[in-house]
């Protein structure tokens, strides 16, 4: 039966899911309040759906079906309001595209790691011959994948924003790698609120499905007493009481799933530092869920090198590491970052606070930090926190400076770190934009 599906956002996710709809015969209408891309304009023309750019015209938005909603879009925006009160079924992207998707999905979230764990998990399948598609919040959109490929599985890279759009949809292996305070701007400041849109990952699995998690996230156990979870427990972690998970032993991970072990070196896995350890534990496991050979697990974690924009050991230059981590948009994932450092450290951080405690960083900050330089439009917040605890901190409101500065300020042996612990849309697209500026000016020095 034809419906009538209205996307709200023309980015990858929306345009993705306009070309699904059209291809599953619906009458689509896509609607952007910005201006679309042109890549993004000449995909809607060629499939010939029907769009409109730089503002949203209600009467062809409110006779919708149903509308797909871009991620970036908030609940609580007057046109998604409205739309609901009309009993008009707003949903994500993901949650459009898994109604017409048979493939098995691995499924991954947490505040931080996510885009890690997943292309590692895709890597391992991959490598291990598995026909895997990669999407979500990485990759090629997962609606644009289920209209053009004919993929057996695929790993999904989930955001909390995506979960809020997310009702029938089920991951048959769920990953969750750690809850920390974030976005709590979408939440009504409520982490709460925030940790129960993580836990939709849950939603809809049975006896035959997985959870992953690691067991040292002091939220995520307390919210597993909660819940009545009917999927098969795999926590990961230092230690395991547990039948079935992983584990730190001594300078090994020690896999163990249906009675069979896998035990590999952490100085073997390419990804160093404990928080890629634990992210080898989680994709790890989701291999042996998967029946993959434990020699393939070991050459897959062995070789897979990183994620752009986090972590990336970019350059070195008159002496100084510059490290392009662009990806840490909160606090907790900069804190993984300053504690990786072994050097002294020039620090660039900032851009749009999401309301950050940044007072988890004081000890790495007092410990390694010897420069801050604060790159946003508003720098109060950062330089008050931090004044104390560092004499020089600089204000800058573009990329080339913060990196002209940090480049004067730091000594042959020091690192210059760029780890925003923020969004990054006061002075950027997006957070790739940051980090591709960020390598742009190093390499202008």
């Amino acid at each position: 039966m034809t419906r009538r599906i209205v996307i709200l956002g023309g980015g990858e996710s929306g345009v993705g899911a306009a070309v699904l709809a059209k291809t599953k015969g619906h009458d689509v209408f896509l609607s952007d309040m910005g201006e679309l891309a042109p890549k993004y304009k000449d995909a809607l023309s060629e499939h010939n759906i029907a769009f409109e750019e730089k503002g949203h015209s209600e009467d062809l938005i409110l006779n919708a079906n149903e509308i797909v909603k871009s991620p970036g879009i908030p609940d609580s925006a007057p046109l998604v309001v409205k739309a609901r009160s009309r009993g008009i079924k707003v949903i994500s992207e993901i949650e459009f595209a898994g109604k017409y998707c048979s493939a098995k999905k691995v499924c991954i979230t947490g505040s931080n790691g996510k885009t890690t764990t997943s292309m590692l998990c895709y890597q391992l399948l991959k490598d291990a011959g598995f026909n895997v598609g990669l999407a979500g919040n990485v990759g090629y959109s997962y609606a644009w994948q289920v209209a053009n490929c004919d993929y057996d599985y695929y790993v999904l890279e989930l955001s909390s924003f995506q979960l809020d759009g997310m009702y029938d949809f089920k991951a048959d292996v769920a990953i969750m790698l750690n809850i920390t305070p974030d976005h709590l701007d979408r939440y009504d400041n409520k982490f709460q609120n925030y940790v129960d849109s993580k836990f939709r990952i849950l939603q809809n699995q049975t006896a035959s499905d997985y959870f992953i998690y690691w067991s040292g996230d002091e939220t995520i156990k307390e919210e597993i007493k909660k819940r009545d979870i009917k999927a098969k427990c795999l926590p990961f972690g230092d230690s395991l009481t547990e039948l079935d998970g992983a584990r730190l032993d001594g300078n090994n991970i020690a896999l163990t799933f249906n009675k069979k072990d896998f035990i590999m070196s952490i100085f073997e896995i390419e990804l160093q530092g404990k928080h890629n350890t634990y992210n080898s534990m989680a994709a790890g496991l989701a291999g042996k869920v998967l029946g993959i050979r434990n020699e393939r697990i070991r050459e897959s974690l062995s070789s897979f090198h990183g994620v752009e924009h986090r972590l990336e050991n970019f350059m070195k230059h008159q002496g100084v590491e510059y490290i392009n981590d662009s990806k840490a948009t909160n606090v907790n994932s900069t804190w993984y970052a300053l504690e990786s450092m072994d050097k002294p450290t020039v620090w660039i951080v900032g851009g749009i606070d999401k309301g950050n405690d940044y007072s988890e960083l004081d000890e790495l900050v007092a410990q390694k930090v010897k420069v801050i330089v604060c790159l946003g439009r508003d720098n109060k917040k950062i330089v008050e926190h931090f004044k104390g605890t560092v004499d020089n901190i600089v204000e800058v409101n573009d990329m080339h400076k913060a990196v002209k500065a940090a480049s004067c300020l730091a000594d042959d042996g020091d690192v210059v770190l760029l780890s925003p612990a923020c969004a990054s849309f006061d002075l950027f697209d997006n957070y790739e934009d940051r980090g591709n500026q960020f390598k742009k000016a190093v390499q202008e020095l």
